[in-house]
């Protein structure tokens, strides 16, 4: 079989010339497809004992797929909204095979009717004003990697960029002059300018002001100077809540992650009163749409829109127990 024509040479041009150069695709969206083939192609050499290389279009059919994404759910345990979004990135590859490849048309067309799962859509949570403040006094900041993460949990929960702006900030991208801002590239190559706190300003000109890591480029960076990774991040943020909950016990029921931190910076401004067409600004939000998911976690809004209701009229009743004779007649 012939490279271009082999599954290994479809799914290098699919990366080379379709994502990167007629796509222009971000760094985030390459890097979310290439996890998703690395772990298809091991899931498939386990199931025919081929090594990635050497697999042809014939072995990568619906039905392994679909086993992949059922491994998926019950190995590693992902949402059904994770599952769809790896099988979007299937989804694409064999769209862009479909013209390259007809002889393969039915298999391909098998695979395109796979379907995605419908999922519940969840109220989001976030974090109160407690929970903040344990959470950003959990970092030791006797040491470099407490400054560092303070400086980048304080920066997440007042900004809401999302985990891969945090990540891949570099100098270059902050301002701490007068308005102070940072700079990020966000989903569909979209660049905004989120305003910066008198405090969150102040700690990062702290930060900034320690000695660098590697080149110095990345704002946060590992111990090596390189840039954190997610799991990296992850994993640091775990750390301190565990501490945090120590301090905040509404924290022990709560599952904190990175993205809740964006969560919590959107709900601060909603409860502010800043309208939401301006925090779909704000996050660097496609559609407003997207932003309405905020009102419904709002339980305070509702609250308010409640008191603003004319009750029906209605009293209560009040319980009066069956003579005690029936009672025992009835029991017989």
């Amino acid at each position: 079989m012939m490279l271009g024509t082999s599954f290994a040479g479809m799914l290098t041009r699919f990366f080379t010339q379709r994502l990167m150069q007629q796509r222009h695709a971000s760094a985030h969206t390459v890097s979310s497809y290439r996890d998703t083939f690395r772990m298809l192609l091991a899931f498939a050499t386990a199931q025919t004992g081929k090594q990635p290389s050497n697999l042809a279009w014939q072995d990568i059919d619906a039905p392994l797929i679909s086993a992949y994404l059922d491994d998926l759910e019950g190995r590693r345990g992902i949402t059904p909204r994770s599952r769809n979004l790896r099988l979007t990135a299937i989804r694409s590859l064999f769209k862009y095979a479909a013209f390259e490849l007809p002889e393969h048309a039915e298999q391909i067309h098998r695979v395109l009717a796979i379907p995605c799962k419908r999922c519940t859509q969840q109220q989001i949570g976030y974090l109160v004003r407690t929970e903040v403040d344990a959470l950003l006094a959990a970092p030791d900041q006797g040491h470099w990697a407490g400054r560092r993460d303070h400086a980048w949990i304080l920066l997440a929960l007042q900004s809401g960029l999302r985990l891969s702006e945090i990540t891949g900030l570099t100098r270059d991208d902050i301002s701490l002059g007068t308005g102070a801002h940072v700079r990020v590239v966000g989903k569909g190559r979209k660049e905004r300018c989120t305003p910066l706190t008198k405090q969150t300003a102040a700690v990062l000109r702290a930060w900034l002001r320690e000695p660098a890591q590697g080149d110095g480029r990345i704002v946060f960076p590992n111990r090596q100077g390189g840039r954190l990774s997610n799991d990296g991040v992850q994993y640091l943020l775990a750390k301190h809540v565990e501490t945090a909950r120590q301090h905040c016990t509404s924290l022990r029921s709560k599952r904190v992650f990175p993205h809740l931190l964006r969560h919590t910076a959107a709900m601060n401004l909603l409860q502010a009163g800043v309208d939401t067409t301006v925090i779909a600004m704000w996050l660097g939000h496609e559609s407003v749409e997207t932003t309405r998911i905020y009102l419904n976690a709002d339980l305070e809004l509702k609250r308010q829109t409640l008191a603003k209701v004319a009750p029906p009229g209605s009293a209560p009743a009040k319980y009066r127990p069956d003579d005690a004779l029936l009672t025992f007649l009835k029991n017989l």
